[in-house]
């Protein structure tokens, strides 16, 4: 999450969320338009495309992603280019910009001659390994094998002619011969020979860069114990620890070998799973990928064997991932990229490897928000230092200020042409500041009632949280006309909680319709709300409400349900709140109660649903990371949100409030949080 900018030639999809009844819609209408030679344009932007594309009505989610035909029995084998080879030369990185937008041009033509001009790495090899009649249950997919020269090879296994054969190949890094394996997910028969490939190979990396399933679909058989221990042929494989987050999930095992002979101590391997490429295409922003990258590197011991690495097929997803590794590595060293000759060279060490040009041109897109952003990651350690270079105003060439950092943010664009559904007239009524609307791929969808348009519609956004997809419902203080949407809201995504961050008139100005009854009970529509407490500590009052669903046609007896507003006083009509403190507290009382009501959405608003509510869920991500991570990263965290919902974070204000909240938060538990 999901967070959401796009490079491709392709077709884009985005998450459609269906409550009750409510059906499907594609992301931005039936079809959008290519995007080029815009005069106001922003970065990375040039390149979005929709089509119209076919999905299932009673899917309840679109994937968030590209459509892409790939990976399917048998994996399409790639074209040669009828016109013979075209040389395509190293990019300086400040020519890189502009080059990626040549290339998007003419719905990203160029990308995609390069594309197929690329040599398909068949002609140079022989297969005949793969292709014997002992190991050809052992390939996953017919048309996807290693080559003889750079396959891995086991030890063989006596009595068993061919049992030296795996389908994975050694793939050079940027300057590194080896560094990784490519390999195809494991079948349920290759599992075996996969933990006998890293105990060998001396791995103690695992990169999985596909889900088990996909559209209903074996994409890899999963070769490692849930929990406890497991022996794998002669490899005992035991899980030491496994943490989930948004966009992928560490596992880490112990791993002994059970032969007589041979070294019995046992090693600790990582596998690193990155569980949002989305099941069409490519993710919508690199920004998971490139966090996930660097983990991979972080956790990567300097002297292990090659980093192992696998998708379904092992050429498509797991070429795009090591090609982004390698090419990072020739801009730090060379301030240059080169992607169409490394890209020809790690074919020629496995065909096929980067399967379509929408990963292809993925990589560019990579590159460039690695090129334009860097790395804005901080350890708490440092957090101080880092702020006050921020705030000095002469500051060193390669930093940049509070005001420069927030700046860079007005490069997230505003996707206009995804938001037709709260552009649609009947709709625009509904909006409190008619600028901040959800977009179509991440819209809240409500049921539709029998024989009443629009009624699906509510201005609200799914956010992405640290550790679980659409952890946040953003949305704006509800009008009169809308509180019945927004209760109808509550009820259908099981939201437990509410967290409420203005009061409802200020500077005598409606902000908020009250939506809830100051005694005794209110009804709207279908949904009866009840008072049941209301108490006010510190800065925040907490209500509870007893919220009771009835259909009058219905036989179905009443449902009732417990909904906790936190209503947050501490923010001024103007400006920011004084301290942190208050921010802190409100956040740790949210996670306390959902984790006594399992997980369900949190309804946050504000107004407009931006300023405030996009405050809010950014300094809960950053917090939740540094508390597990010892690690933030505030640009990063804003410029996600702002991927979601226009305008999160509104003001260099509330900007630089978030950096102030997370050193309230180290000065308050620092004599006992241990952030290493």
């Amino acid at each position: 999450m999901s967070t959401h900018e796009a490079v491709t030639s392709g077709c884009r999809l985005g998450r459609q969320r269906a409550a009750g009844g409510g059906g499907l819609q594609e992301a931005g209408g039936q079809h959008g338009s290519a995007m080029s030679n815009r005069s106001s344009f922003s970065r990375l932007t040039w390149f979005r495309k929709q089509r119209k594309a076919v999905v299932s009505a009673n899917d309840k989610k679109m994937p968030n992603g590209i459509l892409e035909e790939q990976e399917q029995q048998r994996v399409m084998l790639l074209s040669r280019s009828p016109s013979g080879p075209k040389k395509y030369f190293p990019i300086p990185v400040g020519h890189l910009e502009e080059e990626i937008r040549v290339r998007s041009a003419d719905d990203c033509k160029r990308f995609r001659e390069e594309f197929n001009s690329l040599p398909s790495g068949h002609i140079q090899g022989t297969f005949e390994q793969a292709n014997k009649e002992e190991n050809r249950e052992k390939n996953r997919y017919p048309n996807i094998l290693p080559n003889d020269h750079s396959r891995v090879t086991l030890s063989q296994l006596d009595g068993t002619p061919c049992s030296d054969y795996i389908n994975a190949s050694y793939i050079d890094g940027y300057k590194e011969k080896n560094k990784f394996i490519a390999a195809q997910g494991p079948k349920q028969e290759t599992v075996n020979d996969f933990w006998r490939m890293i105990w060998e190979q001396k791995s103690a990396t695992i990169v999985m860069l596909t889900n088990l399933k996909e559209r209903k679909e074996e994409k890899c058989y999963q070769y490692w114990p849930d929990q406890g221990c497991w022996t794998y042929g002669n490899i005992r494989v035991c899980v030491e620890d496994c943490v989930i987050l948004v966009d992928y999930t560490i596992r880490k095992f112990c791993i002994q070998s059970q032969l007589p002979d041979g070294c019995k101590a046992p090693r600790l391997v990582s596998q690193l799973h990155f569980t949002s490429w989305p099941d069409f295409g490519v993710p919508f922003t690199p920004i998971g990928m490139l966090k996930f990258l660097k983990k991979v590197k972080t956790l990567n011991p300097a002297h292990a064997g090659p980093v192992v690495v696998h998708c379904s097929a092992g050429v498509g997803r797991t070429g795009t991932f090591i090609v982004i590794d390698a090419m990072m590595d020739m801009m730090h060293t060379e301030q240059k990229v080169d992607v169409f000759e490394f890209v020809s060279r790690i074919r020629n060490q496995r065909p096929q490897m980067v399967q379509t040009d929408m990963q292809y041109t993925f990589i560019y897109q990579a590159l460039l928000e690695y090129y334009l952003y860097g790395d804005t990651e901080l350890d708490v350690s440092s957090l101080e230092k880092h702020l006050q270079t921020l705030h000095s105003t002469a500051t060193h060439f390669d930093k940049i200020g509070l005001e420069e950092e927030f700046r860079k943010l007005t490069n997230v664009r505003i996707m206009k042409e995804n938001m037709r559904t709260g552009n649609l007239p009947a709709n625009m009524k509904k909006a409190r500041v008619i600028q901040i609307i959800p977009y179509d791929f991440n819209r809240v969808i409500l049921s539709m009632k029998r024989g009443q348009e629009y009624t699906d519609y509510i201005n609200a956004s799914f956010i992405d949280g640290y550790r679980q997809k659409d952890y946040f419902i953003a949305t704006q203080g509800p009008l009169a006309h809308t509180v019945e949407d927004f209760w109808r809201m509550v009820w259908e995504w099981k939201c437990h909680t509410i967290v409420m961050l203005t009061e409802v008139q200020e500077r005598e100005q409606d902000k908020c319709y009250q939506y809830w009854p100051t005694e005794g009970s209110v009804t709207h529509g279908e949904i009866t709300i009840e008072i049941k407490s209301d108490t006010l500590s510190e800065a925040i009052s907490v209500r509870d409400f007893l919220v009771t669903f009835s259909q009058p046609m219905a036989r179905q007896e009443e449902q009732t349900r417990v909904v906790r507003q936190f209503h947050f006083h501490g923010w001024p009509e103007i400006g920011i709140p004084a301290e942190g403190k208050g921010m802190i507290d409100l956040i740790a009382a949210v996670q306390k109660q959902q984790q006594q009501t399992g997980n369900h959405p949190i309804t946050v608003h504000c107004s407009a649903g931006a300023g405030r509510t996009g405050t809010f869920i950014a300094l809960s991500n950053i917090l939740e990371r540094v508390k597990a991570e010892g690690l933030l990263d505030v640009f990063q965290a804003v410029k996600s949100l702002r991927l979601q919902r226009p305008h999160m974070v509104q003001t260099l204000e509330q900007y630089e409030f978030c950096y102030k909240v997370v050193q309230d938060f180290i000065d308050i538990f620092s004599d006992y949080a241990n952030f290493k």
